[in-house]
C-alpha cells in the first residue's frame, strides 16, 4: 500500500527574536497607516524605523515610542490576524476537498482509501437509494465537508462496491472512517444512533465522540473575536 506524497514548503522566516518581531511591528504599520494624512515629520519617522539599514544598537527612542502607542489596539490587533493568517498558510498541509466525492465502483472506493495523504481523514458514506435515513445524511455529507475541508468525504451505492451483499438494506447507511488505509470507524445502520430527524451537527457530534474528526478550522474574524475576550 503505497501513500500518496505531498510536497510541503518550507516553513520561513523572516525575523526572529524579540528585536525582529519589532522590526516586523515597525514596518506593518508604516505600510498599514494612511501616508496621506501623516504630517512629514511622522511619515519620516515611520520610514526610518521601518528601514533595514537602521543601525541595530539604536534603542527605540521616547519619540518612537509614542508614534509605535497611537491606535496601538487596533493596529495591534490587525497586525496580530495578519501574522496569524500567514502562519496557517504556511503550517498548513494536505490538500483541500469541500465536497463530498462520488465514487463509482469499488476500484474507487480501495483506491481513495489506500492512495489519500496519510494524515488525511476519509469518511465513506455507503447508501441506497430509497433506503431510510440515505438521503438525509448524504444532506449531512455536503454540510460537513464544507466544515471540514481537509476531511475527504466520500460516497458511493452499495451495489457500486462490488461487495454489495455486505450491505443489505438493514445495515444502511453505513459510515466507513479511514485514514493511512487503517480502518478507524465501522459505522453500520449509522442512524439509529440519531433521532428521527437528523442534522450534520449531530453528525458531527457523533464522529468528534469517538475522536475521528480533526479540529475545526477557525473561520474568518475568530482572531477578533479572541482580542474582544482579551
Amino acid at each position: 500500500m503505497s501513500d500518496r506524497i505531498v510536497d510541503e514548503e518550507p516553513v520561513i522566516v523572516t525575523h526572529t527574536g524579540p528585536k525582529g518581531v519589532i522590526n516586523d511591528w515597525r514596518k506593518f504599520k508604516l505600510e498599514s497607516m494612511d501616508q496621506e494624512v501623516l504630517p512629514p515629520s511622522k511619515r519620516e519617522l515611520l520610514r526610518q524605523m521601518s528601514s533595514p539599514q537602521k543601525p541595530k544598537d539604536v534603542c527605540m527612542s521616547a519619540q518612537e515610542y509614542e508614534l509605535i502607542k497611537e491606535d496601538d489596539e487596533k493596529s495591534l490587533r490587525k497586525y496580530r490576524k495578519q501574522c496569524m493568517q500567514e502562519m496557517h498558510e504556511r503550517l498548513s498541509f494536505g490538500p483541500k476537498f469541500e465536497v463530498v466525492y462520488d465514487l463509482d465502483s469499488g476500484e474507487a472506493f480501495l483506491e481513495v482509501i489506500e492512495k489519500e495523504h496519510r494524515l488525511t481523514v476519509v469518511v465513506v458514506h455507503i447508501y441506497k437509494d430509497g433506503v431510510k435515513g440515505c438521503e438525509a445524511l448524504n444532506s449531512c455529507m455536503d454540510c460537513l465537508a464544507t466544515e471540514y475541508p481537509s476531511v475527504k468525504f466520500c460516497r458511493i451505492n452499495a451495489a457500486a462496491t462490488g461487495a454489495g451483499e455486505r450491505f443489505p438494506d438493514e445495515v444502511l447507511p453505513s459510515l466507513l472512517v479511514y485514514k493511512a488505509g487503517e480502518l478507524l470507524g465501522n459505522f453500520l445502520a449509522v442512524t439509529q444512533h440519531f433521532n428521527e430527524e437528523f442534522f450534520a451537527t449531530d453528525v458531527e457530534a457523533f464522529l468528534n465522540e469517538y475522536g475521528l474528526l480533526p479540529e475545526k478550522e477557525c473561520g474568518p474574524g475568530a482572531e477578533e473575536e479572541e482580542a474582544d475576550v482579551e
